[in-house]
């Protein structure tokens, strides 16, 4: 009996090891497909890595903007979002414990690498965990034309491929994270008495600094 456990353990992970090694390989191949198109339609580099390195100004722009529409929906939507990618952020970061790989420029020769990144554990993607967490929650709450959201956070995620700096299995734990949190927190922060509380105690203190702020402004204006 014991020896058939043995022979048991062993036959599991030599599988284990092989189906490692086929991730592996798949993972490889996958990125030299998206990679290797900035070395054929070199043209499209800067593009990508403006992509890569600086939409996240325009996600970051966006929040603002929709925050201070001073729109109770939309702040519910993007207190939700923003929970959304702390959990997605703080799962990634456990994940990154018990699964670790360097950047494809580090591990792998003749990578189109084009922005500068520090060598570090990449798995999962956080650009691409930041990007979904809102992108999916924006869809979720608004639907319709807000799947474009989700499409440029696709976009991300392959430029983060094309750059050089995440292997496709990254950026794919990094959606699949994402989407989990961004669907659990849609389906339960709106609902609970606390958000309307949170909301309403943000509001109130808005509007008296608003207060504030037009009495200052007027006062200024009779002493000139």
């Amino acid at each position: 009996m014991a020896d058939h456990l043995i022979l048991f353990y062993y036959v599991l992970k030599r599988d284990w090891m092989v189906l490692g090694l086929d991730i592996s390989v798949v993972n490889i191949s996958l990125f030299r497909l998206v990679n290797d198109l900035g070395k054929e339609h070199p043209f499209l580099n800067p593009a990508f890595s403006f992509i890569a390195e600086y939409m996240v100004f325009l996600l970051a722009l966006s929040v603002l903007i929709i925050w201070f529409t001073r729109n109770t929906d939309n702040r519910i939507m993007i207190l939700s979002a923003s929970i959304a990618f702390i959990c997605a952020f703080t799962i990634g970061k456990v994940s990154g414990v018990f699964h670790s790989n360097y950047q494809p420029f580090v591990e792998l020769t003749d990578v189109n690498k084009l922005i500068h990144k520090k060598k570090d554990n990449s798995f999962p993607s956080d650009h691409t965990i930041l990007f979904f967490s809102y992108c999916i929650s924006f869809w979720l709450f608004k639907r319709g034309w807000s799947i474009l959201w989700v499409l440029l956070a696709v976009l991300v995620g392959v430029s983060r491929i094309w750059v050089g700096v995440h292997y496709p299995f990254d950026v794919f734990a990094g959606v699949l994270i994402s989407l989990a949190a961004a669907t659990f927190i849609y389906l339960t922060f709106p609902k609970l008495s606390v958000t309307q509380t949170i909301i309403k105690i943000y509001e109130k203190c808005e509007n008296i600094l608003l207060l504030l702020f037009k009495r200052t402004k007027g006062n200024k204006s009779k002493n000139f």
